[in-house]
This record gives C-alpha cells, sequence and structure tokens, in this order.
C-alpha cells in the first residue's frame, strides 16, 4: 500500500472519531458511570442502621441528627434494664410466689402484672423499631437526593415540611398509640391468657403463679369431659340461635316491608311508627318486661291463658331448656324484625316502578315479580347486613342473660346453663367462676368462627363482588 493511500485512510478514521465525538457531545444521554456498591445512599442508610442519627450527619442534617442519637442515648441509658426485666417477666411470670412470714405477707412475683408489663414493652420496642426503619429510610432518600445534585432541607426547612405535609400524620399518631396500647394490649393479654393456666383455685394470683402450658387449654376444652361437653353444647345451641334468630328477623321484616309498600295500604306512616317501637324503645328496659310477661308462676301470659281457657297449668316458659330457647327466639323476633322492615321499605320504595310493570306487561304474575325482581334487589342491598347480623347475634348477649341468665340449669355442663350462648358463658366463666384460661380459648374460638363466616360470605356476596370490579 502507497503512503498516500495510507494518509488517506488515517484521515478518515480520525474524521469518524471527531464525527463520534461530537456526536457524543451533542446528545443529552450521560455515560453511566462505574458504579460500586458503597454508594452514598447506601453509607447513609448503614451509618443510622449502625446507630441512630449517623447517616444524618453524614447527610449533613445537624439538628436531625443529632434529635435522632439522643433519643436512641436516652433509650439505651435509661430503659435497657426495664426492658430487659419486662421481658424476663413475660418468659416466666414470675418465679417467686407469695408467702407468709408469721402473720406478715410477704409479697412475691404478680405473674398477671408481669405479662401486661411485658407486652407494654413489647409494643413500645416495635414502634421503636418502626421509628428506627424510618430514621434508616429518611437517612438513604436524603443521601439518595444528595447524589441528584439536590440539596437537603435545614432545620427550619424540616420543621416546615413536616407541619406543611405532615400534619394529617402528626393527628394520626396520638390515635396509634392510644389503638396500640388500649386495643391491640388487651387484645394480646387475652389471646396470651389462653396458653397459661390461670384460672382458679390453683392459679390466681398474687397467692399463686401462672405458668406458660401451650395448648394444654385447648386439647382440655375439647378432649376432657368435664370441658367437652360443656363446649360442644353450649356451640351447638350457639350456632343454632344465630341462624334462626338472624333468619327469623330478616324475612318476618320483609314480610312486614312487602306488606306496607302495598298500594292498598292506608296510614303507612302510623303502622311504621308503631312497629318501629319495639326496636326504638331501651333494650334493657324492654327485655325486663317481657321477662315478666313470660314468667311462669306469676307471668300475666299464662294468668290470661288460664282464665281463658286455653290452659289448664303455667307453662314453664323459662324454666323448661327446650321452651326457653323458644321464647328467645320469639322475643328476639320481637326486638329485631323493626330494623329490617325499615331497611328494606328503603329499598322497595327505590326500586323503579317501570321494572314491574315490562315484567307485569310480559305476563309475569306476582309471586315472580316478586321472586325474580324484588328479592335480588333486596339481598343484593341486605346481605352484607345480614351477614354483620349473623355476627351480632352470635354474641348476644343481652337477651340471652337478661331474659334467662343461661337457665335453666344443665347438670351436665360446667359453669353453664341451658339457654347459654359462647359469650355469657365466657361471661360466667370469668367473672362467677374466675376460670380465665378456658374463657380466652373460647373467645379465640368465637373470634376464629365469625371471621371466617364473615369473610367468606361477604366475598360471596354480589354487593362485595361489583365493588371489586369497580375497584
Amino acid at each position: 500500500m502507497s503512503s498516500l493511500a495510507r494518509d488517506r485512510n488515517y484521515e478518515q478514521k480520525s474524521r469518524k472519531e471527531s464525527n463520534a465525538k461530537k456526536t457524543n457531545k451533542s446528545s443529552k444521554i450521560p455515560i453511566p458511570p462505574n458504579r460500586t456498591f458503597l454508594t452514598k445512599p447506601r453509607i447513609g442508610a448503614f451509618l443510622s442502621l449502625i446507630f441512630m442519627g449517623l447517616g444524618q450527619l453524614y447527610n449533613r442534617q445537624i439538628v436531625k441528627g443529632l434529635c435522632f442519637i439522643t433519643l436512641e442515648l436516652y433509650l439505651l441509658l435509661f430503659w435497657t434494664v426495664p426492658f430487659q426485666w419486662a421481658m424476663w417477666g413475660l418468659t416466666t411470670l414470675g418465679e417467686t410466689p407469695q408467702s407468709r412470714d408469721g402473720f406478715k405477707i410477704v409479697q412475691g412475683d404478680h405473674s398477671i402484672f408481669l405479662m401486661i408489663e411485658g407486652i407494654l414493652f413489647l409494643i413500645s420496642f416495635l414502634l421503636f423499631l418502626w421509628f428506627y426503619y424510618l430514621n434508616i429510610r429518611d437517612a438513604y432518600k436524603v443521601a439518595l437526593k444528595n447524589e441528584k445534585g439536590i440539596k437537603p432541607n435545614g432545620a427550619k426547612d424540616m420543621f416546615r415540611n413536616i407541619w406543611e405535609n405532615g400534619f394529617p400524620y402528626i393527628l394520626l399518631t396520638p390515635s396509634v398509640l392510644f389503638t396500640s396500647f388500649l386495643t391491640i394490649l388487651p387484645l394480646l393479654f387475652g389471646i396470651l391468657i389462653a396458653f397459661t393456666n390461670y384460672s382458679a383455685p390453683n392459679h390466681l394470683p398474687p397467692k399463686h403463679l401462672v405458668d406458660w402450658v401451650g395448648f394444654d387449654t385447648f386439647i382440655q376444652l375439647f378432649q376432657m369431659k368435664t370441658w367437652s361437653t360443656t363446649f360442644y353444647g353450649v356451640f351447638s345451641w350457639t350456632v343454632i340461635w344465630a341462624v334462626i334468630s338472624t333468619i327469623t328477623t330478616f324475612f318476618l321484616g320483609l314480610i312486614f316491608a312487602v306488606l306496607l309498600n302495598q298500594k292498598g295500604i292506608k296510614f303507612k306512616k302510623f303502622w311504621r311508627s308503631m312497629f318501629i317501637l319495639p326496636w326504638a324503645i331501651p333494650q334493657f328496659v324492654s327485655i325486663l318486661i317481657m321477662r315478666n310477661i313470660f314468667n311462669g308462676e306469676f307471668g300475666p301470659l299464662n294468668r290470661y291463658l288460664i282464665e281463658l281457657g286455653v290452659i289448664q297449668g303455667a307453662i314453664p316458659w323459662l324454666s323448661d331448656p327446650f321452651l326457653a330457647k323458644v321464647t328467645l327466639i320469639v322475643v328476639n323476633m320481637w326486638f329485631g324484625f323493626p330494623f329490617w322492615m325499615v331497611l328494606m321499605s328503603g329499598v322497595l320504595t327505590s326500586i323503579d316502578k317501570e321494572v314491574y310493570e315490562a315484567a307485569e306487561v310480559d305476563g309475569a304474575t306476582p309471586v315472580q315479580r316478586f321472586w325474580k325482581i324484588t328479592m335480588p334487589l333486596i339481598m343484593f342491598a341486605t346481605a352484607p347486613l345480614a351477614i354483620m347480623s349473623f355476627a351480632g347475634n352470635f354474641n348476644n348477649f343481652n337477651i340471652i342473660y337478661l331474659m334467662t341468665e343461661g337457665g335453666p340449669v344443665n347438670m351436665d355442663y360446667s359453669y353453664a346453663g341451658s339457654t347459654d350462648i359462647l359469650i355469657s358463658w365466657i361471661y360466667k366463666l370469668t367473672l362467677d367462676n374466675s376460670q380465665f384460661a378456658v374463657a380466652s380459648v373460647v373467645s379465640i374460638l368465637i373470634f376464629i368462627v365469625i371471621a371466617t363466616f364473615s369473610i367468606i360470605n361477604f366475598r360471596k356476596t354480589r354487593a362485595f363482588k361489583e365493588e371489586d370490579m369497580m375497584s
């Protein structure tokens, strides 16, 4: 190759390289640098992970970093020993019972107080871990902004930003704290009691200690005859009571709503006002009146039936197990149907009349119009409330306890009567007989049953499905 050709090739290469450089300069696409693992955001997050506030100091947020450091130093200096003591009490529930030295009582460890104190410190520790995570995330985000050339907020800007953008969170913070210590704490305490032997007469503080027993109480409830007979009997009646109470009030309210919605009915407002009275009057007073009406010895119902010659002797409305259950269902119908009547009356008045007219033109009978138009629309609007009504009847303590107090007596049951449902049985187990561990187990089982039933049925309702599709 001649020297002239070489010079030409060299000139062509140099032109291509210069054009490529110009293209790179004119394009605004930056060439990514070689990234290493220890970037500024990761360094800031790692420093805040080691000790709160170090990442903020690394990001030159002095005031914020010092606040975080001061908080952790305070917790380490003044709360480490109490936290260790609380965790010891939660895990052991005490080691020294109350004793006597002559006439002097020597106080020991109170297992229940130790458990509550341990739960308090545990919730506080979880809140601290959440705050620690926010500290790490803050250090990472601020370092990321620094890397992009965005100046971090100073102390004044930080407080202004918290006040302007974080004002809703400032208002919600007391609610979070109250929920943590006034709702979650009793909930955890009630659950943990189920795994102890906290019961009379041998495991009641302060005289005796309470021990962790695992699932022994659960096993006893299902296998020990003294408990299993009562549990299966009370549980079966609770389910029957909840189902029948919900169905009877629902359909009785539907019947009255349909009747009052008919065109030929006059004084509709008067009838609705009359039927709503049982629901409007305080239930406590009404139940006590019903208890006197159905009294087997001197109740007015028996007296009038005897005077009219309908019966010869007094009917044991509340002292016979079967009649007592029937009476409870009838009384609950009286208290429960007005709510459904008013609710379904509103649903019926909102249905377009043209739908019925079109069905009538097509030759549909009144029965067909009811089952094909009225009933589906009513179920669409009221099915979620019916599920909630079942859950409410499952725990309907007032009517059971005020009407019969769980009676009459059932000799096969432990601390329960023939009409007791699970919630009234829990009341007797705790306040009357100090069987706290068994009561806690029953409470957990109630929650499992109601939560499972509600979730499954809510997901099957048309209202839930359509809302889910819209979202």
